[in-house]
């Protein structure tokens, strides 16, 4: 019990710091950045082919967490989109965390 205890504290205290690390978003940095984005997300019900038929989800309005979550997934493979892994792969931390705040906004 004290063990499983421990484990929890431990836990908690690592996911505090990680949070801590991680960069703060920008909304208006990431207007140098949402090219790539625009290119698809900017564009209301459009359907892309490649590599399968399918409508591309807005973001706008997304929660800044869940797209930053979205893009480490992108990155690191664990989510198998071709084109938003390629993309997301030339995107540092600090990118994402912008990108979320700009997205987050809900205006876009």
């Amino acid at each position: 019990m004290i063990r499983t205890f421990l484990a929890l504290v431990l836990g908690l205290a690592a996911g505090i710091a990680l949070a801590q690390d991680a960069p703060k978003g920008d909304a208006a940095a990431a207007k140098s950045k949402i090219a790539m984005c625009e290119g698809c997300h900017g564009v209301v019900g459009y359907r892309t082919a490649y590599p399968d038929v399918y409508t591309v989800p807005k973001i706008g309005g997304q929660s800044p967490a869940y797209i930053v979550k979205a893009l480490e997934a992108y990155k690191s493979g664990e989510r198998p989109h071709p084109s938003m892994r390629g993309i997301a792969r030339s995107l540092s931390p600090q990118d994402m965390a912008d990108l979320a705040a700009y997205y987050g906004e809900g205006t876009k």
